[in-house]
């Protein structure tokens, strides 16, 4: 498999207004998105090659509030000395083919998917031109695409759109699809540690050992690049869940709405500055040293998986 020249930010969310939005819920701007967070963003503009010259596309689609949720975009940029960012409020497939738009992520620098319903995200952009160019664009040059919840959730091959925390570990709750398909090795949910959705997650990989579940808390995401090596970044914590060793499940043979048994799935904790690697199913803990002035002091790796 070619290495992608590209790199992948995964984001778990955190006030994301556009998600799951029931009727309970009352919806109310807030001073401060918590999933803008300055360390997050601004390490994709240093990831960048143009840094605070680059050209920023904000992809809304998965959101119920785009235009809100835009302009948090905007100004959390902006904040950064980011000037060039704009919004792309694509809402159908048709929309997805303009050349106006199509013209617009040839140019930019930085690609961002909002958080919202990752289902709409597949449904909209799967097979279009639009998807073709950014992971062409991903594959061939140093271009970066980022997600934030939704965003996250349906960067990978497979994709979890539904199944509820409480009722994961019951065959049939969980349902699976066809995510944009940036990576194929992963499958990823979001607010993970503040939704207790660690049962949906293992059941994900039970029924698909050969792939790693991937649970980013709030204000926690993943840098992956050369499509493999993942740096925890963010104040957050990221849950693995890796089920290559895994003995057996019961998760083919019992009927719907039985609960499934699984032997043997390991779990890792990933915080700032630790790194994973896909290839050798390795995590490093990055050991620190001490903090000066705000500016880390890095220890050694440690390899904790042999």
């Amino acid at each position: 498999m070619v290495t992608p020249k590209g790199k992948l930010v995964i984001i778990g969310g955190a006030v994301d207004l556009g998600t799951s939005i029931s009727s309970q819920e009352h919806i109310v701007k807030p001073d401060h998105l918590k999933f803008f967070d300055r360390g997050i963003l601004r390490r994709l503009i240093t990831e960048s090659p143009k840094h605070e010259g680059s050209i920023v596309e904000i992809v809304t689609t998965a959101s119920q509030i785009p235009e809100l949720v835009g302009n948090e975009y905007i100004k959390a940029f902006n904040q950064l000395n980011v000037p060039k960012v704009n919004t792309l409020h694509i809402k159908s497939r048709e929309d997805a083919g303009h050349k106006a738009y199509l013209d617009r992520i040839q140019k930019a620098d930085v690609v961002v998917f909002t958080g919202g319903d990752q289902l709409r995200l597949s449904s909209i952009f799967g097979g279009t031109q639009f998807l073709q160019i950014l992971k062409q664009r991903y594959q061939k040059e140093n271009f970066i695409i980022a997600g934030t919840s939704a965003g996250a959730a349906a960067a990978s091959t497979n994709m979890i759109y539904k199944g509820q925390s409480n009722e994961a570990l019951i065959k049939g709750e969980v349902q699976i699809t066809a995510g944009l398909g940036f990576i194929d090795s992963v499958i990823i949910d979001t607010h993970f540690v503040q939704r207790g959705r660690i049962g949906r997650l293992m059941y994900a990989v039970a029924s698909n050992p050969g792939i790693l579940g991937i649970g980013l808390g709030e204000d926690a995401g993943l840098l992956i690049t050369e499509g493999s090596m993942m740096e925890a970044i963010g104040s957050g914590l990221i849950i693995l869940v890796d089920g290559t060793n895994m003995v057996e499940t019961n998760i083919y043979d019992v009927e719907l709405g039985s609960p499934v048994s699984i032997e043997n799935l390991r779990l890792h904790v990933m915080s700032i500055y630790d790194k994973y690697d896909l290839d050798q199913h390795k995590l490093y803990i990055k050991k620190v040293v001490k903090v000066e002035e705000g500016v880390f002091i890095q220890g050694q790796d440690t390899d904790l998986t042999k």
